[in-house]
């Protein structure tokens, strides 16, 4: 499965609150430069730091390799409106009224109200919507209604009554809502369902859809589900269908990327998705993906098409997603150690011999430097991918793992150690993550991915996570793959071959930063009284406080009050390993198994409430500092160079001044939804 993994960026980054000094009569420029010194801050606002990144290897490239990653990156944003329109069916209106006021107004743009309003832009460009990107919460303008009518008014921007109040009320206030006491469709914002659909019209529906069950489908991926005259139908996404404007200008780009191909494998992947596309068969969908993993040779890779199913609560819908990469030749070769390894790791596993894979099949890890991202993957980017995500063709056909190396290498340049100090216990804790945290990260990362999501096998006659653990899906599979991944970092055979020098340090530092991350500096990103509801969020706080709990009778997790502040300390790390190795066999079971009451029971217990008083401190604690819990990227822009004939001679790599003046670049050169 592709995952989002995202690195616990409370410790890796921190710049201090800057402020907009242009004159604020003006509009953002929107043109690029090439710095003659790359500055990978661009700026803050609210919760949210926006940096830059570069892209290594790119001017090596042959002229024939610069055009392939150019086309796939027109391919990739000219999808980017689908996402607006996934996440919310009122956010493409929404944004094309706020980015007018923004660049029409003439008004006084030194009050607190418009300066208000430019944050609440930028927000909303950064979450692809109204709603937060992490949350999912809708986030609500800190200036009124009355004077938003205002900026409508002297802009002459138009917007429905009832689209302007949905901004300002709490209807539609949770993009995905995953309580338990929800209807999770009806209750949830997403538009992957119709505003009346609700979750047993969603069970009923996909149920009745009969598979294959050595190769199922991903039933109801591309599609939005909707009751018309009072039946339930679904709109597929494709040319000529729901969203067809903005695939027949992705298919026009992936057909001048075909072209270009490195090689006939690569041009007959490019092939089948322009395919899938065209037609919107989900059967063409795994051909497709067959042809993609199988794909190898060449040095450019991409990610294209309606792939993670985070945004649905049932677990169905793909968000439309691009990243194209160039491939990392001195970390992707470090790392095929890993890969080269995964059987044994699978074989010494603590998982029951029933659920280990006798063959763990084509599992490849490279590093990679992203050239350009869209829709799901951007402002807000993964740092780890696996796909595909469909078991059976991972099971017969082997999966892709990659790193993305150059996003990695941004946030840690942008990094800083004042919040270590703050939440870790003593001066060791700290020696240990500034000495091995980095390299630890990274490789709980890539044993995530290459060796997590790879491990286990489900029983025979069991269905889907999707369909067995339902809501419940996504967090424990996050959750096991991370529990991989620390049951093996603190493990010999890392050092034995090759990848680290001092495998218990690394252990140490990962087994430190996880818990100390899972219960106490994820924190920040909640307000107050809220549960916990982003998946990963969810289990990296349902590991470490299942751990915790088990660990009391020996005191492998020490929690201590110090100068009345709260912290964890681990005083025996081999047996939390081996209560990692606990939770990893019966996480491994509840997917074998399909046991859904186990899956909610775990959940629920150690992963959605949080301790209030405990929360509190961490936000006063946490107080102190400027930097921004979340971090995102604007893109570089790959720019043509053409001769007299408009051939392309030669593609420059340039960066945008500003977040606004990418945001909208976009909106003028992308706009293919209305």
């Amino acid at each position: 499965m592709k995952i989002k993994y995202f690195l616990n960026l409370l410790l890796l980054t921190a710049f201090l609150w800057s402020c907009d000094k242009k004159d604020e009569n003006k509009t953002e420029d929107v043109a690029v430069t090439d710095a003659e010194e790359f500055k990978t801050e661009v700026e803050q606002f609210a919760d949210i730091k926006i940096l830059r990144y570069e892209i290594p290897g790119f001017e090596a490239l042959t002229l024939k390799e610069k055009k392939l990653v150019y086309y796939l990156s027109q391919a990739g944003l000219a999808g980017r409106d689908i996402m607006w329109d996934q996440n919310y069916r009122y956010n493409l209106p929404i944004r094309n009224a706020l980015e007018n006021i923004y660049t029409a107004y003439k008004g006084d743009k030194s009050t607190e109200d418009w300066k208000n309003f430019e944050v609440y832009l930028k927000r909303v460009w950064f979450a692809n919507g109204i709603h937060h990107h992490y949350s999912t919460t809708k986030m609500k303008p800190s200036f009124s209604k009355t004077y938003f009518e205002g900026l409508l008014k002297e802009t002459n921007t138009t917007l429905d009554a009832e689209i302007i109040d949905v901004l300002f009320n709490d209807k539609d206030s949770k993009k995905v809502n995953l309580s338990k006491d929800a209807d999770i469709v009806l209750e949830s914002a997403v538009n992957f369902y119709g505003p009346d659909v609700t979750t047993q019209d969603v069970e009923n529906f996909y149920s009745a859809i009969k598979v294959d069950e050595t190769k199922p489908i991903e039933k109801g991926l591309n599609t939005r589900l909707v009751k018309e005259n009072g039946k339930l139908v679904e709109h597929v996404y494709k040319s000529g269908g729901l969203y067809g404007a903005a695939i027949d200008e992705i298919i026009k780009w992936l057909t001048k990327a075909q072209e270009v191909a490195e090689n006939e494998n690569q041009g007959n992947a490019l092939g089948l998705l322009i395919e899938f596309y065209k037609t919107g068969d989900i059967h063409t969908w795994d051909e497709y993906a067959i042809a993609w993993v199988t794909s190898t040779e060449g040095n450019i890779d991409w990610i294209n098409g309606f792939i993670e199913v985070y945004n649905d609560p049932k677990g169905y819908k793909g968000s439309y997603e691009s990243i194209v990469q160039l491939k990392d030749f001195e970390m992707s070769k470090k790392m095929s150690v890993l890969s080269g390894n995964a059987q044994w790791f699978e074989d010494n596993s603590p998982l029951m011999d029933q659920h280990k894979k006798k063959n763990v099949v084509g599992v490849s890890y490279k590093t990679v430097n992203v050239a350009a991202e869209a829709g799901d993957a951007s402002p807000s980017t993964p740092i780890g991918v696996n796909l595909p995500n469909n078991n059976w063709i991972r099971q017969e056909h082997g999966s892709k793992s990659v790193s993305l190396g150059n996003i990695i290498a941004a946030y840690n340049s942008a990094g800083g150690t004042d919040r270590l100090k703050e939440f870790a216990y003593d001066e060791e804790e700290i020696k240990l993550e500034e000495e091995y945290g980095k390299q630890a990260d990274k490789l709980h990362t890539a044993l995530h991915e290459v060796v997590g999501h790879a491990s286990g096998q489900i029983n025979k006659g069991v269905g889907t996570p999707k369909e067995t653990l339902k809501s419940y899906k996504s967090t424990i599979e996050e959750g096991r793959a991370d529990l991989v991944g620390l049951y093996y970092l603190y493990n010999s055979k890392i050092q034995e071959i090759g990848l680290v020098d001092n495998w218990e340090n690394i252990g140490k530092a990962a087994y430190d930063g996880y818990i100390r991350n899972g219960l106490l500096t994820q924190l920040v990103r909640l307000n107050l009284g809220d549960d916990v509801e982003e998946a990963h969020m969810r289990n990296r706080q349902w590991v470490s406080a299942w751990a915790f709990e088990q660990g009391k009778k020996d005191n492998v997790i020490e929690k201590i009050e110090k100068d009345g502040k709260t912290y964890y300390n681990i005083n025996d790390y081999a047996k939390l390993r081996e209560i990692f190795g606990k939770l990893l066999r019966e996480t491994q079971r509840i997917t074998s198994e399909g046991d859904y009451e186990a899956a909610k029971n775990l959940v629920e217990n150690y992963g959605v409430k949080v301790d209030q008083d405990i929360h509190k401190e961490i936000l006063e604690r946490n107080s102190q500092f400027k930097s921004a819990p979340y971090s995102g990227f604007v893109n570089p822009v790959l720019v043509p160079v053409t001769d007299k004939e408009g051939e392309i001679t030669d593609v420059k790599v340039t960066q945008p001044e500003s977040f606004a003046g990418q945001m909208l670049e976009y909106a003028k050169s992308y706009e293919f939804l209305k």
